[in-house]
């Protein structure tokens, strides 16, 4: 029957990949099309309001500087609410401001579309600085990652321009996150999920005392949290707490609500490339990646402890420990698979209980960081190893390598040289660094191979911008707010600036005919050679830490 809810929902997921990624195609292709009629006059009215009255291709640097800009002026609003929120209204609960170090981890974390908390929101943040800053970075950041991956599209693909930043900022509000979300707020809020500006409630016990029930604007926020592939939730248990996720039904729409857009882009792409076999192709090699490492979770998770079975206790139902059981292993294996895939960091179960094996999962994907993905980010680096097995199979047989009709030179494998390279250096390097210094170690709380996985996963978490966390760290302090801080920072801009980099230097390429000789990158072939690079690099780069973690813990259980 758990399989059965899994292969549902991954159903469900394919039925919608076409039809989303043709309105994904529509709305940043700037053809005319009919979403024009709806959407068309509230974006002049913003256009007009901004000053942009001609919205010109814009170089890649100008892309860029753009896209920077419009994020650092974003994280200076968020430091100054967070700073006095004490002082601002929709406060009732009276909670004051927020710690310096934390809250530049915190404006740090959600502007990177990270989400990564070392605060809990029902405690740590007013209403006011959960829908002003919180909720309002999840749409900026998930529409800033949104608009860099469709240039890096229309530059691979030939278009005439990388687009407009701010046409595209503005297109990925108005025309996909704010009307999903209403309508994901809407189907959540029908679940019972609590959307309100009431006080913490107060209610007597049946021991007759008094405790207090944290509610808020819950829904709205839960909504772009998944859409947007943010994760942070409105309170400290995230999407394991009741008022998140009440029933096994809320638990399908916030998977498809984080699954849907990332695996829409790989046919988006294909449109863009006029060859949906290449969408296709892409999208089948991070599904074949996304099954391998769900059936690893789901039979480690369902096989249990093998240290708590091999004291006799009954593990028919699987290892529960830090699960919820409305949700039981097979939601709890689908939810923590795409919520690392989808680089969102919800979580519906506590990663720090896992199985030593099911927690090699999220790891690896987060690891890989491109398997379907946050907002674009995902596609980007799938194709950036496309581009990189291109280039490895072309040197194989002593030809130039060509991708979509481009020349693949020095330039663009130096600049994919430093995105690949990037990702590995920012988690191993602050790993080992955590180990080196009292401060690191402090915050530690398990000895030997799990204490380490523990590291780990908090920097691999940050690196991939998908902020969950093993929770077994003492996180919230100067050392560990400010290593995250800049590794979020790392983790988000470096490679997305380097891949932009590369879809200049491709757009100002002259295209390559196709001959007999040209290497097919649309077919099954190449779809094997591309899992099959993405494999080989992780393996070489991240292996080693895997065995002296979850596999050494796991080992010693047996």
């Amino acid at each position: 029957m758990g399989i059965v809810q899994i292969v549902a929902v991954i159903i469900i997921l394919l039925l919608l990949v076409k039809p989303l990624g043709t309105y994904l195609y529509n709305v940043f292709s700037n053809e005319p099309n009919r979403t024009d009629r709806i959407f068309g006059g509230i974006e002049r009215g913003i256009y007009k309001l901004g000053g942009l009255k001609k919205r010109e291709g814009m170089s890649w640097k100008r892309y860029a500087i753009s896209f920077l800009s419009t994020n650092i002026v974003l994280v200076a609003f968020g430091y100054l609410i967070l700073r006095v929120q004490g002082g601002l209204p929709l406060n009732p609960n009276g909670i004051g401001e927020m710690e310096q170090t934390l809250t530049f981890n915190t404006v740090i974390s959600f502007m990177t579309n990270t989400n990564l908390q070392h605060y809990s929101g029902e405690t740590g943040l007013s209403y006011f600085s959960q829908m002003a800053v919180i909720t309002m970075m999840m749409f900026t950041s998930a529409a800033s990652g949104f608009s860099v991956a469709v240039a890096f599209v229309r530059g691979i693909t030939g278009r005439k321009t990388l687009g407009n930043f701010f046409e595209d900022f503005v297109k990925a509000h108005t025309r996909v996150f704010i009307p999903l979300a209403l309508l994901v707020t809407l189907l959540l809020v029908a679940q019972q999920v609590p959307q309100t500006l009431k006080p913490t409630l107060e209610v007597a016990t049946l021991e007759g005392q008094t405790q207090q029930i944290a509610i808020g604007p819950v829904a709205s926020l839960e909504s772009i949290k998944h859409l947007g592939t943010n994760g942070g939730g409105f309170f400290g248990a995230n999407s394991a707490h009741p008022f998140e996720n009440p029933s096994p039904l809320t638990n399908v729409i916030e998977i498809l609500s984080m699954w849907m857009l990332p695996a829409a882009l790989p046919y988006m792409y294909g449109l863009f490339a006029k060859n949906k076999r290449q969408g296709w192709g892409i999208f089948t090699a991070m599904m074949v990646l996304f099954l391998l490492l769900l059936s690893l979770n789901f039979y480690a998770e369902s096989k249990g402890n093998p240290a708590i079975n091999a004291m006799g206790i009954d593990a028919s139902q699987g290892s529960m420990e830090g699960k919820e059981v409305r949700f039981g292993i097979p939601q709890s294996s689908l939810f923590t698979t795409v919520t690392t895939a989808a680089t969102t960091g919800s979580v519906n179960n506590m990663h720090d209980t896992q199985t030593p094996l099911g927690g090699i999962t999220p790891l690896a994907l987060m690891m890989l960081n491109n398997v379907f993905g946050g907002k674009g980010v995902g596609l980007i680096n799938m194709l950036m190893y496309a581009i990189l097995a291109v280039f490895l199979c072309g040197l194989m047989v002593g030809r130039t390598p060509e991708f979509l009709g481009r020349k693949i030179e020095a330039r663009e494998m130096k600049l994919i040289a430093i995105a690949i390279l990037i990702h590995p250096l920012i988690i191993l390097a602050p790993t080992a660094a955590s180990f080196l210094t009292d401060l690191g170690q402090g915050a530690i709380s398990n000895a030997g191979y799990h204490g380490l996985t523990q590291v780990l996963y908090e920097y691999a978490s940050s690196a991939a911008n998908n902020g969950s966390g093993f929770e077994g760290l003492a996180d919230n302090s100067t050392f560990w707010n400010m290593m995250t801080g800049l590794v979020m920072l790392l983790g988000r801009y470096v490679s997305m600036i380097a891949m932009l980099a590369v879809a200049g230097s491709l757009l100002r390429k002259q295209p390559v005919p196709e001959t007999i000789g040209t290497f097919r990158t649309d077919n099954g072939l190449f779809t094997g050679i591309l899992i099959g690079t993405v494999l080989i690099i992780g393996a070489l780069t991240f292996l080693p830490v895997i065995v002296l973690g979850p596999i050494a813990e796991h080992l010693t259980l047996r």
